[in-house]
């Protein structure tokens, strides 16, 4: 309250009051970030400027309720940031405002997620200030081109070893720091943190090299894994978890 700005946190905004008690503000805009769900349709026009959402994508590409995670699963080479005005679509308004990022070779879930929520918060309000002197512009996006980022099952996480290593290794990343990829080995899941693509070739699963380092088969080339942790563990550099918990060489990861 340092601001002398009230608060108002309601569980639902389609609980009974919750709009009239918006509308009594005069707001001229209502601004989203990772709200998760579709406003109410009372809400969409309530502000001057609408409902402005900031979608972690270049919209219309990733609409849905992972475009990080998406992006990185499919081996983009850049993201970016949309402000988008809001309608009762999924994520079908037009665009304001794009601003576009590489993804580095080491980006993961988290540290590109740090790195859009910064540029967000910076275009956002570039973008309020360009609406209130009349230059800001909505752009409908082009349905041709949309794909769909929808939400990450636990399913999802599980290695499938009869992909290419280089789909596995943006898996890793793409989950990492949460929920985690996942493999079992001998009825035990275990995750997966860090993993670098190596030379190699097996049957899918087939555990190659078992020593100071773990090399698993993929579809193509093989996995070097360099981070794992078992269920109630602490992660563990591939050579310490091999000297607590054996793996066999020729032995398979489910």
């Amino acid at each position: 309250m340092k601001s002398g700005l009230p608060v108002f946190q309601p569980e639902s905004l389609r609980a009974g009051g919750v709009g009239e008690q918006i509308r009594s503000v005069h707001p001229e805009a209502l601004v989203v970030a990772a709200y998760g769900a579709l406003l109410p349709p009372a809400l969409l026009d309530l502000g001057r400027f609408g409902a402005l959402n900031i979608h972690a994508s270049l919209l219309p590409r990733w609409r849905g309720a992972a475009p990080i995670q998406r992006a990185l699963l499919a081996g983009d080479r850049e993201t970016g940031v949309s402000i988008m005005r809001m309608d009762a679509g999924l994520d079908t308004g037009p665009v304001l405002a794009q601003q576009r990022i590489e993804i580095a070779p080491a980006d993961d879930a988290g540290t590109l997620h740090d790195k859009l929520a910064s540029l967000g918060a910076r275009l956002m309000v570039d973008t309020l200030a360009e609406l209130a002197m009349g230059r800001a512009h909505p752009i409908a996006q082009p349905e041709s081109a949309a794909t769909y980022a929808r939400k990450i099952e636990k399913a999802d996480t599980l290695l499938d070893w009869s992909r290419a290593a280089a789909e596995l290794e943006r898996a890793v990343r793409a989950f990492r720091p949460a929920p985690g990829a996942a493999v079992t080995y001998e009825g035990e899941m275990i995750k997966i943190w860090s993993a670098r693509i190596a030379a190699g070739q097996g049957v899918p699963g087939t555990v190659l090299c078992a020593g100071e380092s773990l090399v698993v088969a993929c579809g193509e080339h093989a996995l070097e894994i360099a981070e794992l942790q078992r269920p109630g563990a602490r992660r563990l550099p591939a050579a310490s978890f091999l000297r607590g918990r054996p793996v066999a060489a020729g032995s398979r990861f489910g």
